[in-house]
């Protein structure tokens, strides 16, 4: 009798044996899920950001330029030639060396 005991013992083991295993690919098998699904979304936002990235670095770039453009035109803005541009458009204002002609009607 000792020895159906102990095979049906052996049977029980191996069988929790199993479910253990089985346990653990189970959980084994979720982890993998959720890790995929997480990368993918992650994947997903990182081509998101670059993208995002690519037009910021476009913009800095449009900036940059601007920047420059706005610094030449300050240095215009200081000169004579400026100053004698606005008064002649605004003022109407002419050099005492300059003959203004005036249509007839």
């Amino acid at each position: 009798m000792k020895s159906y005991g102990r095979s049906k013992r052996l049977k029980r083991e191996k069988w929790a044996n199993r479910m253990a295993i089985l346990g653990i690919t189970l959980v084994v098998l979720c982890l993998a899920v959720a890790i995929n699904t997480k990368g993918s979304g992650l994947r997903k936002a990182d081509l998101e950001y670059q993208i995002k990235e690519s037009e910021l670095a476009l913009q800095v770039k449009e900036e940059e330029e601007r920047t420059e453009e706005l610094q030449r035109y300050k240095t215009y803005v200081t000169t004579k030639q400026y100053a004698e541009e606005v008064a002649k458009e605004k003022l109407g204002l002419v050099n005492p060396d300059e003959i203004l002609l005036k249509p007839t009607e």
